[in-house]
This record gives structure tokens, sequence and C-alpha cells, in this order.
């Protein structure tokens, strides 16, 4: 670290601390990973729970994608502030806080004894999500410093991120097949203790940005512009997307993050500092993160319909079904940010990942009727999986890499906004092209026939993952337009120092 960067350090009333041990960053890793698993699980563990829930509460269709949706709402639209606020006041003491309040909507949740306490606990587990989710990649990004030991730790971290989806739908299965749809939300109660024993051992509390200010103006207009753009996708799945409740909102959502860029080059103390998104490697990392999160729905949505509806699946049956994406993607991750990245770079990685997951979502289109498994479904799962571990977490280091110390909370908030509104924007784009096409394959055929309605959904499911597989093909020619060239160096003086 420079002179003068420890010296305006000290003036601000932070003190530098020694490098942990080695094993105790580890340690710090597994904590974090435990938190992370619980975020990213909870947007899929409760979907496969909601038939249940939905036959238990007794609430209606249409306000069925309210349980997903008031998680996605507050999660997203609260993510740059909960960023902003570990970066102020602690990255421990909003990781802890961020932990109890979770645990705390989560026990709610599963004690719902209506619609409307269910929905609630939802949103207030997006609200502590916000808070916890950039705390939890802050931490990883000052604790660990050494590029090697980084690398490896972002890709244990990207490797969560990437399969929790998967991961929240088996374990959603196996808890709603052996116990009840509450076990779903309760099982966060368990995950949270541990996390939270974890965090209070291991972490000590520091404030890199202590002499900055909340930006309140921001605040607002940033929230304001991701609940608008979020709402306004997750409307376009329940209306059409000429309803103004779909285009009016998503309007919205565009002028108010307009707005908000335009009052972070004014602001004193910005909330997200324009510097962090302007670097060409952070900014195509957040894209890269942004389209893999649209795309992979096309994996998790549509398969986990057409394993349970077509072949019969059990939910237990179904989340056992993704492991082989899972596995491919985690030893991917380590290969990815390990080995590829260091010797090649982003530039060329990060595309050909796209272009490996682009063909398996391609190949995934040769589904039918009586496809099996073993020969149409498992081996474009490992391409699939191998092709986004090359992806999300060299993805995630490089966006939240080089950034100064009391800059990393919100650069990492930022990432996680990225992926939430990719997905939110996936659900809702992919989701009304496969009901188009299930529509236009029914035109002029016999909609009574079992045949001809097995059909229109095998449509339905080929759109999506031919659709998805065309974003992949963007990030490819994304990725491969704006990295840098060659393998990216660590800073020295832009490096965080260790504060645990």
């Amino acid at each position: 670290m420079s002179q003068k960067t420890l010296t305006e350090g000290t003036q601000s009333g932070v003190t530098e601390a020694q490098p942990a041990s080695s094993s105790k960053r580890w340690w710090i890793l597994a904590i974090v990973a435990v938190a992370q698993l619980m975020v990213v699980l909870d947007a899929t563990i409760v979907n496969i729970a909601l038939p249940s829930a939905q036959k238990d509460l007794g609430f209606s269709d249409g306000n069925r994608q309210w349980i997903v949706t008031a998680y996605a709402l507050a999660f997203a639209s609260l993510l740059l502030l909960g960023g902003r606020i570990a970066d102020l006041f602690g990255r421990k003491t909003a990781f802890l806080v961020g932990i109890v309040g979770f645990a705390g909507a989560s026990a709610l949740g599963g004690a719902a004894n209506s619609f409307g306490m269910l929905v609630t606990a939802r949103a207030l587990q997006g609200v502590a999500g916000a808070l916890l989710a950039p705390a939890a990649l802050s931490l990883l990004n000052t604790t660990f410093t050494d590029a090697r030991e980084r690398a490896r730790a972002f890709s244990v971290y990207g490797a969560i991120a990437g399969a929790g989806g998967a991961v929240g739908l088996l374990l959603g299965g196996v808890l709603t097949d052996a116990f009840d749809w509450r076990w779903t939300l309760y099982v966060n109660v368990a995950i949270a203790f541990v996390a939270f024993a974890g965090g209070w051992v291991l972490l000590s509390n520091h404030r890199d940005a202590a002499g900055s200010k909340l930006d309140v103006p921001g605040t607002v207009l940033v929230a304001g512009g991701l609940f608008s753009l979020v709402y306004g996708f997750s409307n376009a799945e329940t209306h059409d997307w000429s309803s103004p409740q779909t285009w009016g909102f998503l309007i919205v959502g565009v002028v108010l993050l307009a707005a908000f860029v335009w009052w972070q080059n004014r602001a004193e103390h910005p909330l997200l500092p324009l510097r962090i998104l302007l670097d060409r490697n952070r900014g195509a990392s957040f894209l890269a993160v942004l389209i893999t999160g649209a795309g992979m729905f096309g994996v998790f949505l549509f398969l986990t319909y057409y394993l349970q509806l077509n072949l019969g699946f059990s939910p237990t049956k179904t989340g056992v079904a993704f492991l082989p994406m899972i596995g491919a993607l985690m030893v991917m991750a380590q290969v990815g940010t390990t080995v590829l990245v260091p010797r090649l770079g982003p530039k060329v990685v990060i595309p050909l990942g796209f272009a490996i997951a682009m063909v398996g979502m391609a190949w995934l289109t040769g589904i039918g009727v009586g496809s099996s498994y073993a020969t149409h479904v498992l081996p474009q799962l490992i391409v699939i999986g191998a092709g986004l571990g090359m992806v999300m977490p060299p993805a995630m280091q490089l966006a939240t890499g080089g950034v100064a110390a009391e800059d990393a909370g919100v650069a990492s908030a930022t990432v996680n906004a990225m992926q939430q509104v990719g997905g939110s924007i996936g659900t809702a784009l992919l989701n009304t092209l496969a009901a188009s096409a299930a529509t236009d394959y029914l035109a002029g055929k016999d909609a009574t026939s079992k045949l001809v309605q097995a059909q229109a959904t095998i449509e339905s499911y080929t759109t999506a993952f031919w659709w998805s597989a065309g974003l992949f093909g963007a990030g490819t020619l994304i990725a491969l337009a704006l990295y840098r060239r060659g393998v990216p160096q660590q800073d020295a003086d832009a490096a965080p120092v260790v504060h645990m």
C-alpha cells in the first residue's frame, strides 16, 4: 500500500489491520459461502413448495407470483443501499444484522397462516438479503488480496452464486417431500445460526467509508428505478407487454436510473461512484453477470417443468437431476479463475464460456415428448454448467477487483443487483416468449388432444431454450468486444487491505 493511502486511512480514523492467518481467511470464506448460499437458494427454494403452500393457505393462481416477486422486488431495489451501509457502518455489523433479519423473516414465513403474512415475510427476507449479500461479497473482496488465493476464493463464491438456484430446487424438493412446505423457510434459521456464529467469532468490524455520508437522493432514485424495472418485468408475466403496468413501470425505471446516473456526477458523496462502472473489465463483468442471470432461467425454470410434467420426476428427483450441472459448474469455476484467466485473460475465457453455454442450450432444444433424461438432458446440462462455470466466477472476481476498500460494499451490491435484475428480465422475457410459442403451435390444431397439448408444451420449452442460447450468444460477442486483452494486473495501490 502506498504511503499516501496509508496516511489518508489514518487521518479518517481507520487503522490498518494485520493480515489474518491463512487458515482464518479460509474459515471466513466458508462462513461467507454459507450466507451467500442462503440468499441465493431462497430465490428458487420456495418455487417447488408453491403448490403446497397455495393449497394450504388458499390463495389464487393470480396471487401466486407475489410469493416470488415480493422477495425479488425488495432485494433488487435495496441492494445498493445495503452495500453502502456496509461501507459506512462496517461489514461485520451489516453481515450479522442481515443474517438475523433473514432468519427472523424466514421464521415468520414458515409460521404464516395467511397469504398476506407469507408475502410480508418474503419481502422482509429481500430487505435482509439486500444488506447481507453485498456485505458477504465485500468481506471476500477485502479478506483475500493475494491474487492466487483471491482467484480460488472467488471460484468457490461464484460457483455458489451460479449453482445456488439449482441447489434451491433440490433442497426445496427434499424438504417438501419429506416434511412440509414450511420447512423451505424454516431451514434458513439453521443455516443462519451457523453463519452468525462463525461471523461473530471470525470477523471484526471495519468502516472504510466512515468519513462519508449517505447519498439520500441517490438512494431514492436508484431504489425507485430498480423497483420499477423489476416490477415492470414481473408484470409482463401476468399482463401483456402492451399493458401500462408493464411498459409504464419499465419507462419510469429507465428514467429514474438515468436521473440517478446524472446525480452521481454531482453528488458530494455518491452512492455509486461512477469510477466503479467506467473501468472496461469491470463494466464488461457487470454485463456478463446480468446476461448470465437472464439466460440461466431458461435452464432452471423450464427444465424444471419439463422434468416434472413431461418426464414425471418428483420434486426431489428434479433437484437431483440438476446435480451434474452443479458439479460441472464448480469444477470449471476452479479451473477458470485459478488457471485459465491468470494465463489467458478474461477476453479469451469468458467469451469461450458463454459460447460453450450457448452450444449446450441449443443442444437442449432437441428434447421431445418421448425423450429420456440420460440422452437428451444430462449431457447438455454438463456442457451448460461447464460454460457458466467459466463465466460467473471470473466475472464476479473482475467486477469487484481493484476497487478501493471504501467502495467494496457498493461494488459488491452492483454485482448482486445485476444478477437479480438479469433474473427478472429472463423470467419475464422467456415466460412471455414460451407462452406465445405454445399458443402459436395450437392455432388450427385440436387443442383437446393430449398429444397436441404435450407437443405445444415442448414447443414452449424449446423456444425458451433457443432464446437463452441467443442471450449467451450475445454475451459471447459483448464479452469479446469489451474485455481488455491480456491478463489483469492487480494494482497494489488500489487493492484493499485486509480488515477482519
